[in-house]
């Protein structure tokens, strides 16, 4: 059954960020002269929602409030080195690939996303981009999915995610659509490969098997 909806992730999926969210993430934590991350140890660790993963990586939990500082920092040191960032190799081949209709929904902020995507010349592509609409981000992807395919008017049994967090397949599963998990992005293959959906290591095979799905 080929799927009617492609939902895309974009960072660390479409987008390939992984070494400016490592070197963000650093910042968050040298500010409170806690370890340097290498990008090896920041998939192993990474999770969502990010106050979790920050409280993992500093072995306590965060204070009242303290999120929303730390969100703070790593978001501007991001917006400094966005410009450094690429698009994955194969995600112009990939999009192209697929025979329905797509989408983007990110937990980058909205007003940011926007213009950066259309930068990036994707626009077109795509019947719909969402972001962040908070000012804190960092938290599960689940409600902005179901939201996003509402406002599309899809089933979420039609749709299929590809994206390269656990997050994104319980997000998918919530709303009862599969999921294609990329390898190229924010967490360690394996752990991608334990959550028991396909798994891809480019985004034309991703979708491929979205098309299979």
């Amino acid at each position: 059954m080929t799927r009617a909806h492609l939902v895309w992730d974009w960072n660390g999926t479409l987008l390939d960020d992984l070494p400016l969210v490592v070197s963000s993430t650093n910042a968050v934590f040298a500010s409170l002269s806690g370890p340097a991350l290498s990008a090896e140890a920041h998939r192993l660790a990474f999770r969502r929602p990010v106050a979790e993963f920050y409280a993992d990586v500093l072995g306590r939990a965060l204070e009242e409030g303290e999120f929303g500082r730390l969100d703070k920092i790593f978001h501007d040191a991001y917006r400094l080195g966005l410009t450094t960032c690429g698009l994955a190799a194969d995600a112009q081949a990939a999009m192209t690939s697929w025979s329905g209709t797509q989408s983007l929904l990110s937990m980058w902020f909205h007003d940011e996303l926007v213009p950066e995507v259309e930068r990036r010349g994707l626009t077109a592509l795509l019947a719909r981009i969402d972001g962040l609409r908070g000012t804190v981000g960092g938290d599960l992807k689940a409600e902005h999915l179901a939201r996003h395919l509402a406002e599309l008017g899809v089933e979420g049994s039609t749709a299929v995610l590809i994206g390269d967090s656990v997050d994104d397949a319980d997000a998918a599963a919530s709303v009862g659509a599969r999921c294609v998990l990329y390898t190229g992005g924010f967490t360690d293959p394996a752990r991608l490969r334990a959550v028991g959906v396909p798994v891809a290591d480019s985004l034309v095979e991703a979708v491929r098997l979205a098309a299979a799905a």
